[in-house]
C-alpha cells in the first residue's frame, strides 16, 4: 500500500504511525490518510491544513482524496445491488431453468444450472445501468434472423473463444459476474458471450479440427517446397533441459511438440537420436535445414546429421540470438559498457520518483527514455540513442526553476555532470551509428522475416558500415569487426545464406556487389548436397544460364521491376515473380 499510493513522496515515514510532512516539517498522527486532509487543506477534518504546500500538490492530493471516496460510494451501490438478488432471480441465456425438483433450500447445495443463472442475474443487476437481459429467441424467429446477423453473432463467439484459449484462461472465467459485465459494457445490456460449457464442448473442438486441418495441407506442400525445423531449448524452474520442436514452411509454421531433452545429454549420441527422430517424423525427403539456438549445447549433433544424411539436412544457428550475442559483446567493450552504466545512472534516478518521471515526460512530450527491447542488450542500445535524441530537453529540466526548487534537485547533481559531459555524449554518438546496422538486422530478423534470402547482404552492409564511420581509427574499427566477424563465420553463417543470396536479382544483376565470387562458389556447393540425379542438375544448369544471362521472362519488364524491390527468401516469390522453373529441388532451399 506504501508502494501505490502517490501520496507517500510529500513525506517522510517515521516511527509508528507517525509522518512528517516534506513542506511545512509538521508531524502528523495518523498516517497517510491525515496527511492527504493536511496538503489538500480541506476543512473540518480536525487536521490543520498546509501552509506551505503548492497548489498543484493541493489539487492532486483533492483529486486523490475525491477517487477515493467515489469508490467507496460505487462499492455500496454494489452491496445493495447484490442485496435484492434475493427478490429478483431470472433465468440467464445460456442457462436452461432449473426443475422444481433441484431448487435450493437452505442447507442443501445449488445446481450447477442455479448457479450460473445467479450468476448471470448478478452481472445484470451489478452493471451501471441495470436492465432486462434480451431473451433467447425462438426456433420460429431464430429461422427468420438475417444471415448477416447470424454470421455475425457466430463471428463474436469464435473471437471470443480463441481469446480464451490463446491466453490459456480457464473456462469458469465465462461464468464469472465481472466477465459478463464487461461483455455488456462492451456489447449493450443483455449482450452475454458463450459460456464455459459451450467454450470447452463446441468451440475448443472445432477450432482444434481447423488447425488439424490446416496442419495436414501444410504437411502435403512439404513434398515440393521443403520445410524447416525449429529447436527453441529452455530451461524449467525444475532445471529440466526442454525443447519445443516446430516445422515452419512457406505456408506457415507450426508447433510439433515439446521434448524433455535431459536424458539425451548422458550419451555422445542422445541429442543426435532426438533430432533423428524428428527428421523421421517429419520426413527426410521434406527437412532441407534445422534451426537451434545456443541456449544448450548440442556438441556434434550438427556434424551427425550432416554425416548420416549425406549432407543433404543443413545445420544454421538461430540469427536473432547470433545477432544479438554481437549487440552483447559490442556492451562489453570498456568505453561503451562505461556510456551505458553512466546512462543508467540518469534513468534510474528519472524513474525512481514519480514526480521526475513526470516532469521528464512533459520535457519530451510524453515519450519514453528507457526503451524496451526484445533482449537486454537491445534495450540498452536504443535506451542509449533515446537518451541522445532528448539530451537537451533534458539538461533543460534539470536546469528549469521548477525542478531547482525541488527536494530533488541536491540529489540530481550526478545526473546533471552526466548530461553536460560533452565527450561522453560524443562517444555515445559513436555507439549510436555503429549499433544501427545491427540493430536494423535484429529488427528484420525477430520480426518475422525470412533471413534466409537477406542475411548475407545485411552483415556485409553492417562491416561496410563499421568500416566507413571508422576509416581514420583502425584500432576501434577493428575491435568492433572482430566481434561482427567472429560470431559470423564460425556461428551464424550457413551455405544457405549464400545461395539465396545468389539466387537474389538484386545481388545477381548488381555490377557492385564485391561478394559474388564467395556466394557463388558456395551455391554450387549446395547444389551438389541437393540434387542427387544428373537430370536434375542438367535441368538447373541450362536454367542457371538463362537467369544470369536475363535471358527469356528473366529479361521482362515485370522480372525486371521486381529486382530490387521483391524481398528473397521466399519460396513462391523465387518460383513465380522470377518466372523462372528453376527445379523445384533447387526452390526448395528458398
Amino acid at each position: 500500500m506504501r508502494e501505490r499510493d502517490a501520496c507517500w513522496e510529500y513525506c517522510d515515514k517515521l516511527d509508528g504511525n507517525k509522518v512528517r510532512c516534506r513542506f511545512c516539517h509538521k508531524v502528523l498522527n495518523g498516517g497517510i490518510s491525515r496527511l492527504k486532509f493536511h496538503l489538500s487543506q480541506i476543512p473540518s477534518k480536525g487536521v490543520n491544513p498546509c501552509t506551505k504546500v503548492k497548489e498543484d500538490v493541493v489539487d492532486r492530493v483533492k483529486a486523490v482524496i475525491s477517487a477515493k471516496e467515489e469508490y467507496k460510494e460505487f462499492q455500496l451501490l454494489k452491496r445493495q445491488r447484490v442485496a435484492d438478488l434475493s427478490s429478483a432471480a431470472a433465468p440467464a441465456k445460456w442457462a436452461p431453468e432449473a426443475p422444481p425438483s433441484l431448487s435450493t433450500s437452505p442447507g442443501r447445495v445449488a445446481s450447477p444450472a442455479a448457479v450460473i443463472t445467479r450468476a448471470a442475474e448478478q452481472s445484470r443487476l451489478l452493471a451501471p445501468e441495470a436492465s432486462a437481459p434480451v431473451p433467447r429467441p425462438s426456433a420460429a424467429a431464430a429461422n427468420n434472423k438475417p444471415r448477416a446477423a447470424a454470421a455475425s453473432e457466430w463471428e463474436t463467439e469464435r473471437c471470443i473463444a480463441e481469446f480464451f484459449f490463446e491466453n490459456k484462461l480457464d473456462y469458469s472465467i465465462a461464468d464469472s459476474v465481472s466477465y459478463q459485465q464487461m461483455l455488456e459494457a462492451l456489447g449493450g445490456p443483455g449482450f452475454r458471450g458463450p459460456p464455459a460449457d459451450v467454450l470447452r464442448d463446441k468451440w475448443l473442438q472445432r477450432l482444434k479440427s481447423e488447425i488439424l486441418q490446416k496442419t495436414k495441407e501444410i504437411e502435403k506442400d512439404w513434398a515440393t517446397t521443403g520445410c524447416t525445423i525449429l529447436a527453441d531449448s529452455w530451461t524449467d524452474n525444475k532445471l529440466k533441459a526442454l525443447i519445443n520442436f516446430s516445422v515452419a514452411s512457406p505456408m506457415g509454421t507450426f508447433f510439433l511438440k515439446t521434448v524433455d531433452a535431459s536424458s539425451h545429454f548422458k550419451t555422445h549420441r542422445g541429442l543426435y537420436d532426438l533430432f533423428d527422430e524428428v527428421i523421421q517424423e517429419v520426413g527426410p525427403e521434406n527437412v532441407v535445414q534445422i534451426i537451434a539456438d545456443r541456449n544448450i549445447n548440442y556438441g556434434s549433433t550438427d556434424k551427425l546429421v550432416a554425416q548420416n544424411y549425406g549432407g543433404a539436412i543443413f545445420w544454421s544457428p538461430c540469427a536473432s540470438f547470433c545477432v544479438n550475442a554481437m549487440l552483447d559483446d559490442f556492451s562489453k567493450i570498456d568505453w561503451v559498457n562505461q556510456c551505458i552504466c553512466q546512462a543508467q545512472t540518469v534513468t534510474r534516478f528519472i524513474y525512481n520518483s514519480r514526480w521526475v518521471l513526470d516532469l521528464a515526460r512533459k520535457c519530451v512530450a510524453g515519450q519514453e527514455l528507457v526503451c524496451s527491447g526484445i533482449t537486454k542488450s537491445v534495450s540498452d542500445f536504443l535506451t542509449l540513442k533515446s537518451l541522445l535524441r532528448h539530451r537537451p530537453k533534458l539538461k533543460q529540466m534539470f536546469h528549469s526553476a521548477e525542478f531547482s526548487s525541488s527536494s530533488y534537485a541536491s540529489r540530481s547533481i550526478p545526473c546533471v555532470e552526466i548530461l553536460d559531459d560533452d565527450g561522453l555524449w560524443r562517444a555515445v554518438e559513436e555507439i549510436a551509428a555503429v549499433s544501427e546496422p545491427l540493430l536494423r538486422v535484429m529488427r528484420d530478423v525477430s520480426g518475422g522475416r525470412q533471413a534466409i534470402g537477406y542475411i548475407y547482404e545485411s552483415m556485409t552492409k553492417v562491416t561496410d558500415s563499421i568500416r566507413t564511420y571508422y576509416i581514420m581509427d583502425e584500432g576501434k574499427c577493428k575491435s568492433f569487426l572482430d566481434i561482427v566477424e567472429q560470431r559470423w563465420q564460425t556461428e551464424l553463417h550457413s551455405p544457405l545464406h549464400s545461395a539465396a543470396a545468389f539466387l537474389s536479382p538484386g545481388i545477381q544483376y548488381n555490377p557492385e556487389v564485391k561478394f559474388f565470387r564467395t556466394i557463388k562458389e558456395e551455391f554450387y556447393q549446395v547444389l551438389d548436397k541437393v540434387l542427387t540425379t544428373p537430370d536434375q542438375r542438367h535441368d538447373i544448369t541450362a536454367q542457371l544460364h538463362a537467369f544470369r544471362k536475363a535471358q527469356g521472362l528473366f529479361g521482362s519488364n515485370i522480372a525486371k521491376e521486381a529486382r530490387n524491390n521483391t524481398p528473397p527468401g521466399m519460396h513462391r516469390v523465387l518460383c513465380l515473380l522470377y518466372c523462372s522453373g528453376i527445379v523445384m529441388n533447387a526452390a526448395k532451399l528458398f
